[in-house]
């Protein structure tokens, strides 16, 4: 099975099923100086991890990462980062029915078209369970930036479930409520609404779509390599490989099929607060708005990357469908019981956000802008405050000692 690697020098490598022993990751194209934490990216899988209020799945996983390589003393080395996340409670006998009866409109029988067999508890490798990793992924990325040069900050939040749209909320905003309610969004009033939404579907035994809307700041100027390699084209599949997301956005997206070209354009002026004594006086050209989401000809302006990402239904729920058996021949009635969110949406903010500064970070060092062998830019350098410490003269431990030769 291919597919199952993201990105250029920052390489994201996946397995796992969503029922089987573990998830995991290994992570390439780390740079050496980085000080990882495994308790930040604890932070963020738990912001993804099922059970966290009554509109998540039920299922009982902590997913609590731990770190098999790639660090000493607490920093990066500059080799593969491996990361496990054990499965803890998986009830695959809800699925049995589905064997060769495959639930409507998920990836049972495409798997077992493809292959010709299936991990087919949880879904298998078709679950989102598996972004589990991608999360893991993104936690690192999000250290490595934070400890560049560079300050990029990125943050998402739920803009819309079903018909209940969130007003426009600034980035401060963003920052000080969406983690403050179970559905993730920066209003709070259009949240209570939306929570709301999430329980009626819930008790109907139905489900509903949403969307989530992102932002990336602080990303410098000149990232991105037209056509295959630009920032829309890696970031469409960064967002389109999310399970259930039908629909990706930059800028103002879908409302530009309605502007006119006079509309659209932006007129170019010198950006005075950049103007120094020491270089160009006027101050380097910016566009007048933003509506091409900080992205011209494939190429980051340095303005706000923005969007949003769109999410159908859950197609797991207790409702019945009908399907066909093809061990069997038979039609089929089915009930898919078992634990499942109502709305996807509250959950995929933190892996959107992961994907986010995975893409990022691969473009910072596909640009040169970060040194993609160590943090601080320093090659050829060895004796550095992140080198491992040498205990050979421990009178402590004579396995370790080593006697000077007397050069005279």
């Amino acid at each position: 099975m291919n597919g199952n690697e993201f990105g250029r020098l920052f390489r994201l490598t996946t397995f796992g099923e969503s029922h089987g022993e573990a998830m995991g990751c290994t992570v390439s194209g780390v740079p050496a100086g980085v000080e990882l934490s495994e308790e930040e990216i604890q932070t963020d899988l738990d912001r993804r991890k099922p059970g966290q209020s009554m509109i998540t799945t039920s299922r009982g996983e902590p997913d609590k990462v731990s770190i098999k390589s790639g660090l000493q003393d607490g920093y990066t080395t500059g080799t593969p980062i491996g990361m496990v996340i054990q499965n803890k409670d998986a009830r695959s006998g809800k699925y049995e029915p589905f064997i060769t009866a495959p639930r409507p409109s998920h990836g049972d029988y495409t798997y077992s078209a493809k292959f010709g067999t299936r991990n087919w508890g949880g879904g298998g490798r078709s679950s989102a369970r598996e972004t589990v990793n991608w999360v893991a992924a993104g936690g690192v990325a999000k250290q490595v930036l934070a400890q560049s040069d560079h300050d990029v900050q990125i943050k998402a939040h739920v803009c819309q479930i079903g018909d209940v749209v969130a007003d426009d909320v600034t980035w401060e905003e963003m920052l000080e409520h969406s983690e403050d309610n179970e559905v993730r969004c920066g209003d709070p009033d259009a949240a209570e609404e939306m929570r709301d939404l999430a329980d009626e579907y819930q008790k109907e035994g139905d489900s509903i779509g949403g969307a989530i809307y992102f932002e990336c700041r602080g990303v410098p100027r000149g990232l991105g390599a037209p056509r295959f390699d630009s920032i829309p084209a890696r970031l469409g599949q960064a967002m389109y490989s999310i399970p259930a997301v039908t629909d990706f956005e930059l800028g103002i997206g879908r409302d530009a099929r309605t502007a006119t070209g006079s509309e659209y354009t932006e007129d170019w002026e010198f950006d005075d607060s950049e103007a120094t004594a020491s270089d160009n006086a006027s101050g380097d050209p910016t566009p007048v708005g933003n509506d091409h989401g900080g992205i011209q000809g494939g190429i980051t302006t340095g303005d706000p990357i923005y969007g949003e990402v769109t999410w159908h239904a859950p197609v797991s729920f207790p409702k019945t469908q009908e399907t066909v058996d093809w061990e069997t021949g038979e039609r089929k009635e089915i009930t898919v019981t078992g634990r499942h969110d109502p709305v996807l949406p509250p959950r995929a903010v933190p892996v959107v956000e992961a994907m986010l500064y995975c893409t990022v970070l691969d473009f910072m060092l596909l640009g040169g802008r970060t040194n993609p062998d160590r943090l601080d830019d320093r090659p050829g350098e060895y004796d550095t405050d992140y080198h491992p410490s040498s205990p050979q003269n421990d009178p402590d431990d004579a396995d370790t000692h080593a006697t000077t030769v007397d050069e005279d």
